[in-house]
């Protein structure tokens, strides 16, 4: 039995063969240009065959073992073939048709995540990265976020959160305060009006002593002693406030005393010691020279005498 091979080499099949190749109409090539082509159904066939270009080259760059050099390539191949895509799809908008970069996709990153594409130049779907070209060497890094650096508040955005409840004026609102408070503020008070009352039958015994002349007896009671003290304290903390106004009294004046000649300070007068006895040294040897030359100036008159 003849294998599939020799089978095909046979000249019957390659007359079939030649015979179909004749029926079959001349290959259409794509126009250079979406603008020459002037039908609809035209120009979305050939957005078609770009469209099937385009997946079988990223099929084929998904493939890591084709090396830095191949992967670059098919890249540049598959970013040429999708702007050519836009001018396809721009012309079939143009001629009335369907818009198809509304539903365009997304480039991702490694992760899946979305991420822009890179475009400088403004025009165009920009320059993308498909299968293995993501990992080549200068490519990952473009696709790595920069970490996010915290930004600090300024004294304006802190204040921006401030509002009444930092001020303690909304405390009360939801009543929980209140019923802890309340027994609370309401004990302090009765031990407040004890105190009160105590103070006030302590006051009045030693009244009612004073004017019976029994002032002994009630100082003896340990109310009585405790009320004397706290008058005691209250003349001593009196003392205190006005040694502490004479003290104020004598530290304003003092600060308000007015100097109307400049005082030297101790540098100023060690100079002005010094100047008068330079001065003083001068004078003494000026004196002794001057006693020197009237001495010689007597004998010179004796001897020319």
């Amino acid at each position: 039995m003849a294998r599939n091979e020799e089978k095909a080499q046979s000249m019957l099949n390659r007359f079939i063969t030649m015979k179909a190749e004749e029926k079959k109409k001349p290959k259409e090539r794509r126009p250079f240009l979406a603008s020459e082509c002037r039908d609809l159904s035209e120009a979305d066939k050939w957005r078609q065959q770009i469209m099937r270009e385009i997946g079988r080259k990223v099929a084929e760059i998904q493939n890591e073992g084709l090396g830095e050099h191949r992967l670059r390539d098919l890249n540049d191949e598959i970013n040429k073939l999708i702007r050519e895509k836009s001018h396809w799809e721009r012309r079939i908008v143009e001629l009335g048709g369907p818009n198809y970069t509304k539903h365009s996709a997304k480039m991702t990153d490694l992760d899946g995540n979305i991420v822009d594409v890179p475009n400088p130049s403004g025009r165009g779907p920009g320059y993308r990265y498909f299968g293995a070209a993501k990992k080549l060497p200068g490519v990952r890094e473009l696709f790595d976020k920069p970490p996010e650096l915290r930004k600090r508040r300024t004294r304006y955005d802190i204040y921006k959160r401030i509002d009444a409840s930092y001020y303690g004026y909304r405390d009360e609102e939801d009543g929980v305060l209140e019923k802890l408070e309340g027994p609370a503020e309401e004990k302090m008070r009765r031990n407040a009006f004890e105190e009160w009352r105590r103070l006030e039958e302590v006051r009045r015994e030693a009244r009612k002593s004073v004017k019976s002349g029994e002032v002994a007896a009630v100082a003896t009671t340990a109310a009585a002693r405790e009320l004397l003290h706290e008058e005691e304290e209250d003349v001593v903390e009196e003392e205190r406030r006005k040694e502490r106004e004479m003290k104020e009294g004598m530290e304003e004046k003092e600060r308000e005393f007015v100097v109307h000649v400049p005082l030297p300070d101790e540098k100023e007068i060690e100079r002005m010691v010094l100047e008068k006895k330079k001065t003083e040294l001068l004078n003494k040897y000026v004196s002794e020279g001057l006693l020197e030359e009237q001495s010689e100036a007597k004998n010179m008159l004796n001897i020319h005498r």
